[in-house]
């Protein structure tokens, strides 16, 4: 099978947003916690969050066009505060369902039965359920011109999971903690790792290395 330029023009809408969506492999299942001025709490499930930098601890993630009501990036535009928590096995299924069209003042945590947990000096609500969550502060909001999506980039301020999963070096294996992955709009997976490779260097084989 083989697509050309043309042909995607010509596609229906939803199988296009599919076959284009999957494209880009797995991807991280991530919730994203805010809270309005109000006091009503948001969340929702996110799939383009990356890594942007080590030193400052940068993360970034794409958010559809600001055309229409987005509670998650307005909430963030306005508090400069977020967190993010890694979907697991047991609570994929709801993470999926916060999803769907709430009303604003409606809260996705109580709707899809999920617990949220809240840190002194955050204003933003984690998820209790998530066993690996951090806490960003707002550093750059950037409307991509090419096609008006939103990069929004946080600070990481806040760490918190399990201490079992940390290996010396620093490595985090979220594998043991259960976190899932998505590809495409809607497929959910968990993860079997191959292993973990010694630092590529010319002319020398890679070793497997031990956790």
């Amino acid at each position: 099978m083989m697509f050309r330029k043309a042909d995607f023009k010509d596609m229906d809408d939803r199988y296009r947003a599919n076959l284009i969506n999957s494209l880009s492999g797995f991807k991280s299942a991530n919730l994203v916690g805010t809270q309005d001025d109000a006091g009503n709490t948001n969340l929702a499930i996110v799939s383009s969050v990356f890594h942007l930098g080590a030193n400052p601890p940068l993360i970034g993630m794409i958010m559809r066009p600001h055309t229409v009501r987005r509670d998650t990036l307005e909430n963030i535009l306005s508090d400069g505060e977020y967190t993010i928590n890694h979907v697991n096995h047991e609570i994929w299924q709801k993470a999926h369902q916060t999803s769907a069209r709430y009303p604003e003042t409606v809260s996705e945590f109580s709707e899809v039965g999920l617990t949220p947990q809240w840190l002194d000096g955050i204003k933003a609500p984690f998820v209790a359920e998530s066993r690996l969550k951090y806490a960003l502060a707002l550093r750059s909001c950037q409307t991509l011109e090419i096609n008006g999506v939103e990069m929004v980039i946080g600070e990481v301020t806040h760490l918190e999971l399990d201490e079992s999963a940390v290996t010396e070096t620093g490595y985090l294996d979220i594998e043991a903690l259960g976190s899932v992955a998505i590809s495409g709009l809607d497929s959910y997976h968990v993860t079997q790792r191959l292993g973990r490779l010694s630092y590529a260097k010319p002319g020398i084989e890679p070793q497997l290395l031990k956790f």
